[in-house]
């Protein structure tokens, strides 16, 4: 309807449900309009603090402030106004750009509450002890007396007036009723019978100290009790009147009940503490109890660091209301779980939970986690659906001497994800070497495209030799890696990743242009001997469309002729949409380039497509090679069979990874051309294979 506050934007709705809740619990010291205008204005106030970052928590203590010095000093003018802003304001923040109004808004309110507390406390004071320390009666006095009459009656501020020894003089309607007596049911009785019984000794020790000291105000917390039995959280600001001698004559006291913002400061401190779809502790308290382990010395502490497997198919698949459900549903389960061994459990986001273990002892940990299994391992109710749920999860354990909360916490991690890498459903522990090398690998993918661009590649070769009569044929060119950090890098360590990347066309690239100005430099100043260069080809790199034209180029730059240059592909690398990659490798075989099929034998071998494509050589792999050790192990026939097979195809055979001369010898005895391996050398650069290779 017209004029409703859902007619208005965020922030105006809010201005307008606060006057209206205000009004309807406090004396009207402001008229509608001014009272409109005052509380825009704090909601303004509220929502640049909360924008802010981090939050300006000043300002919304001077809101607080501002609400008791415009006289909104009533019993439920605080309460009144937490409910309001805990309902509303978090969507004012939101519309004005703040990071986190859900984590925000707590903090807000809880600043507002001391704010309007502390000025209201100093307000009354201010108030009733004028009068009582006046020196002569005249006009002036009566009107301060009848000034302090007013606020002792009104004032929403419990008040005491009581002689040095504790007995209670007078009180007003506001501290009765925060006890639930009447006035005259306290008057006259003395202040101990009121106070719980474990704060009695305290209170008077305040009082004498008041009292000697010569003190003027002392403020503390004292806990009373209500005529229900109930306990009531109050805080206190007492001060003397004293005589001509400075002897007291009477003490004051004004009592704030401050239950109310201490529950609400708890479920402040619960909701910024706790998850609020699960119920159990969040990041924040997991990480305030992991701090605190750390802070007790010769303490080990343990992490059961858990995922939930292909939860996400359930969110895409089922929804987003049923995936919560599931999430709701784990955390039950390992909450009793959790609650049965003492530990604490903390759902850390998404569908990340973890078990905190302090002083795990030997074998622990996998019985935990062997235990959580098994508890997910039964199927989940969630509506109409029966869902079956699996975990990954790393298991970590240390001294906290020796590390750090969050290295902890990123070993527990990295160890999760170990566990779906090793099939999910699992648990795995923390493994020092595993970790260094995973280091290493990451370390090697992030500065790989680095070391390309900084040429911190460079290539060595193995001699490919005649085997008739141990006559240097050729070379394999192999790529070295020398890292600025981690050193001397072989292929194994960084091939896959430039693969995987995508790297490992302009690396091959750069190899391709190497190899062959080096053997063409070479051949040049030993045009006796010729050598042949072999380069290895990635998959990537036969799918690229530019393959042939860049190899065209690199001939007819550096000056190498066609046939000294062998291209090695491998079977896997012969399978493409639309037999790119065989177009490839036969306009490379036009340009008059070898081409060499590597490592075959190493796994399925397709003997099919052998007389289809335009090889020049079949290269033998060298676990083939390797079974040659054994002439009981049946290698023979196998590697006899290959080599008559190619041979009547018209390719030439090279046997990789020849390191006995008995190998030698079998491979001869085969009818093997050619062959490679530590027997002959190890791959070095060109320059120091010269006794190898001049004739």
């Amino acid at each position: 309807m017209p004029g409703d506050v859902s007619d208005l934007g965020p922030a105006p709705a809010l201005g307008a449900a606060w006057a209206a809740r205000l009004r309807r619990v406090a004396p009207p010291q402001l008229n509608p309009a001014e009272l409109a205008r005052f509380l825009n204005g704090a909601v303004e106030t509220l929502s640049v603090a909360g924008a802010t970052v981090p939050p300006d928590l000043d300002r919304a203590r001077g809101v607080g402030s501002s609400l008791a010095y415009a006289g909104l000093v009533a019993q439920d003018v605080l309460p009144a106004t937490i409910a309001v802003l805990g309902s509303r304001l978090a969507g004012v923040l939101w519309a004005a750009g703040a990071a986190d109004p859900a984590t925000i808004t707590p903090d807000l309110l809880s600043a507002v509450a001391d704010g309007y507390a502390r000025t209201l406390r100093s307000r009354v004071h201010e108030l009733v002890t004028q009068p009582l320390t006046e020196a002569e009666v005249s006009p002036a006095l009566r009107t301060s007396e009848a000034r302090f009459q007013a606020v002792f009656t009104h004032a929403g501020t419990g008040i005491i007036l009581g002689d040095p020894f504790g007995r209670i003089i007078d009180v007003n309607a506001s501290f009765a009723e925060m006890l639930g007596y009447s006035i005259e049911e306290i008057r006259g009785r003395d202040i101990r019978e009121f106070i719980h019984p474990d704060e009695v000794p305290r209170m008077m020790d305040a009082f004498t100290a008041m009292v000697e000291s010569g003190a003027e105000i002392r403020r503390f917390d004292r806990r009373y009790v209500h005529r229900d039995g109930r306990i009531v959280l109050t805080e206190l600001t007492a001060s003397f009147v004293r005589d001509d001698h400075g002897e007291p004559i009477m003490v004051i006291v004004l009592v704030v009940d401050i239950t109310q913002r201490h529950e609400l400061q708890q479920r402040l401190r619960h909701q910024a503490l706790h998850d609020p779809l699960t119920g159990l502790p969040n990041r924040s308290l997991f990480a305030e109890r992991l701090q605190a382990l750390f802070g007790t010395p010769g303490s080990r502490a343990g992490l059961c660091y858990l995922d939930l497997d292909r939860f996400k198919a359930v969110n895409d698949r089922l929804g987003h209301e049923v995936g919560d459900g599931l999430l709701r549903g784990v955390a039950d389960r390992l909450g009793r779980l959790a609650e049965a061994h003492d530990h604490l459990v903390a759902r850390m986001g998404g569908d990340e939970f973890v078990l905190l273990v302090p002083d795990p002892e030997p074998g622990e940990l996998p019985r935990l986690a062997e235990e959580i299994l098994a508890e997910l391992a039964e199927p989940i109710d969630v509506g109409d659906h029966r869902l079956s749920i699996s975990a990954s999860i790393g298991l970590v354990a240390s001294d906290v001497a020796t590390t750090t909360p969050a290295h902890l916490l990123k070993s527990a991690d990295v160890t999760l994800y170990w566990a779906k890498a090793d099939g999910r459903g699992r648990w795995a522990v923390f493994d020092a070497e595993r970790n260094a090398r995973d280091m290493t690998s990451y370390t090697v993918l992030a500065t790989l495209g680095q070391g390309v661009e900084r040429n911190e590649f460079h290539v060595v070769y193995q001699p490919i030799m005649d085997l008739a009569d141990r006559r240097v044929l050729g070379v394999e060119a192999l790529v070295r890696w020398e890292h600025p950090v981690l050193g001397h890098l072989t292929p194994d360590q960084f091939i896959g990743h430039a693969e995987d990347s995508g790297l490992i066309v302009p690396l091959g690239r750069a190899v391709l242009d190497q190899a062959c100005t080096e053997i063409a430099a070479w051949n040049a100043a030993h045009p006796r001997r010729p050598l042949y260069v072999s380069v290895n080809l990635a998959v990537r790199q036969v799918a690229e469309p530019e393959l042939v034209g860049q190899v065209a180029e690199v001939l007819d730059r550096t000056g190498l002729p066609p046939e000294l240059l062998q291209l090695e592909v491998t079977e896997s690398e012969l399978v493409g949409p639309a037999g790119r990659q065989v177009d490839a490798i036969s306009s490379l075989a036009a340009l008059g380039v070898r081409m060499a099929l590597d490592d075959f034998g190493s796994g399925y071998s397709n003997l099919g497509y052998l007389p289809r494509l335009p090889l020049h050589t079949l290269k033998i792999a060298g676990i083939l090679v390797e079974g040659l050790r054994d002439r009981t192990a049946g290698a023979v026939p196998v590697v006899a069979n290959l080599v008559q097979l190619a041979h009547e195809l018209g390719l030439q055979v090279t046997a990789e990874g020849v390191e006995t001369e008995d190998q030698a010898a079998q491979l001869r005895a085969c009818g093997c051309d050619s062959a490679q391996g530590w027997l002959y050398a190890k791959a070095a650069p060109l320059g120091s294979l010269g006794y190898l290779l001049e004739p």
